[in-house]
């Protein structure tokens, strides 16, 4: 069975039982669109299988030993640059680790961060324009918080050289936060 096929039943079952925060939709339908994204970006099959697995390791039960048991080290290195290495941490530190550490990941790990975030911001935005200012309050750290990150990203993930999948992120930071991102690479 081909490994995008074999990430789908994998990831599908891994989510089973998950919502998306603050909804009664299927979690699994954001790991599938995220290894959409991918696709229509050109990406690898093995990019695209780990875009569709980018949660397992932060969100389900499943380890590190099988998910290379089943996917091969690529797959793992890709999905373990996805996650946050402690869960427990405060948010702000968490997420500057991101921050620092995407500027200098491999590309593969970009691009799915990329399309992770980017499908992330297509949904709020899908939330603002049928709740408005409330769909905020799904989140713990709200608006200004996610506004810092978001354009935090943009600036991580362009660190290095650009790609097509960013050039999405980046309008869609412009649309969700307001025109005012400038890029500071």
């Amino acid at each position: 069975m081909p490994i995008i096929d074999r990430a789908i039943e994998f990831a599908a079952k891994a989510h089973e039982k998950q919502r998306r925060k603050g909804t009664d939709i299927p979690y699994i339908s954001h790991p599938f669109a995220v290894g959409m994204l991918l696709v229509e970006a050109g990406c690898s099959e093995e990019v695209v299988a780990a875009g569709l697995l980018h949660d397992t390791l932060e969100d389900t039960e499943v380890t590190e030993e099988e998910l290379e048991a089943h996917f091969g080290p690529r797959v793992l290195e890709i999905v373990r640059g996805c996650s946050e290495p402690d869960k427990s941490a405060p948010w702000e530190e968490r997420k500057r680790h991101t921050l620092e550490f995407l500027q200098t990941a491999p590309l593969a790990v970009r691009q799915v961060a990329c399309a992770d975030k980017l499908h992330n911001l297509r949904t709020i935005r899908r939330d603002l324009e049928q709740m408005g200012e409330k769909a905020w309050d799904k989140f713990k750290r709200g608006r200004d918080s996610q506004k810092w990150y978001y354009e935090g990203i943009v600036d991580s993930l362009g660190h290095g050289a650009g790609f097509p999948l960013l050039e999405a992120l980046r309008a869609e930071v412009a649309r969700v936060f307001g025109k005012g991102h400038t890029n500071h690479e």
